[in-house]
């Protein structure tokens, strides 16, 4: 198969593309990662603030949770960052963007859950637990339909077929 048979609608071929969406999800991860390294640098000092021993063993456990979410999170979205040191130059980028991709998709999963499980932390113990369920609800509503909502309509929308 010759150079301009494997060229694709943006006429680039299938490495071209490769290079293409490894440096769009790298710039996806950058605002990710970033978010996301900031609330768990956060949550790691709620411990070892006063308030903090007079928590109830539920707001504890939410609060334990939710660092682990926050880890994992920074984990999955760091990530793409090692798989591709790791790989680099061993001619596997397209199977490298698929996995970094993935990666990617799991990591913004575990900050919904992360940001979901934080909110219910800070509500509970700013509110006494008032609302906190339907509030949180109506949050994590906006962000289903801001991260995964719109983007898929907007992919039935607008994808030839």
């Amino acid at each position: 198969m010759t150079d301009q048979e494997r060229r694709t609608g943006r006429n680039e071929t299938a490495e071209e593309r490769a290079d293409r969406m490894w440096t769009d999800l790298i710039q996806e991860v950058r605002v990710a990662q970033t978010g996301v390294q900031i609330l768990f640098g956060f949550l790691l000092t709620v411990v070892f603030q006063q308030k903090y021993a007079t928590l109830s063993h539920a707001d504890k456990t939410i609060y334990v949770v939710t660092v682990i979410l926050g880890a994992s999170a920074t984990g999955a979205l760091i990530g793409p960052v090692s798989l591709h040191r790791l790989v680099a130059g061993r001619k596997v980028k397209p199977e490298a963007v698929r996995l970094a991709s993935r990666l990617t998709t799991i990591g913004l999963f575990l900050l919904l859950t992360t940001m979901t499980a934080s909110l219910v932390l800070i509500l509970r113990v700013a509110t006494n637990g008032s609302a906190v369920t339907w509030v949180v609800a109506g949050v994590v509503v906006w962000y289903l339909a801001c991260w995964y909502g719109l983007p898929l309509w907007a992919r039935h929308r607008h994808t030839t077929r």
